[in-house]
Formats: structure tokens, sequence, C-alpha cells
């Protein structure tokens, strides 16, 4: 259990790392219009490739977390992600959280580990 805790943990920190680096690439981009200099900035961007790797590699970790354990122990533990996210979006983006969010995020996380029992 130990072992497939770790997975997880590693698995979200890289899922959260993807989403973290396509906000930031999509914030570098500006205003979405459909013209060469716009894809050109998309593409340039290291940002953006970046989190193309991060997601990939969570993908893969994802395989092979889904073929070594049961779904239905292993999928509730992705809740994991909702705290780290929340903990990203307040030291990484700045932004401030709600304690209501806090709250509902730790209700998910008692269900999970409920269901993951």
């Amino acid at each position: 259990m130990l072992r497939l805790i770790i997975l997880v943990l590693i698995q979200s920190v890289l899922l959260i790392g993807a989403q973290s680096f396509l906000k930031i690439s999509v914030e570098l981009f500006g205003k979405f219009s459909w013209t060469w200099d716009f894809f050109r900035k998309a593409f340039t961007t290291w940002q953006f490739p970046v989190s193309g790797i991060f997601a990939l590699s969570s993908v893969v970790l994802w395989m092979y977390v889904l073929k070594k354990y049961p779904f239905s122990q292993a999928y509730p533990m992705l809740s994991i992600s909702y705290i780290a996210g929340l903990i990203t979006s307040v030291i990484v983006f700045h932004e401030s959280v709600p304690v209501s969010r806090w709250i509902g995020v730790a209700i998910i996380m008692i269900g999970c580990v409920l269901v993951a029992k």
C-alpha cells in the first residue's frame, strides 16, 4: 500500500506540473487568435513542451499503476492531487483559496479514504 501511495504521489506531482506549466504557457501566448503569430508564440515558449513532457510522464506512470494495482484501489488515491493542486495554486500562482474550497477538498479526501479501504 505504501508503494502505491508513493507512486500516486509522484504521478500527482507530474500531473500538477503539467497543468501548471500549461497555465503559465497559455498566459504567455496572449489573446487567442487564428494567426501564425499566435501559434508561433504558442509553440516557442519553453513552458509548453515542458507541460507535454510532464503530462506524458504522468500518463506512463499511471499506466504502470493501473497494470500493477486494482483500479478500485488506485483511482481514489488520485484525490491527493486535489490538495496538491490547491497548494500549488497558492504558492505558485498566488491565488487566494476560500475556506469553503478547502472544506470541500477535505470532504472529498475523507470519501476517497473510505473508498480505498
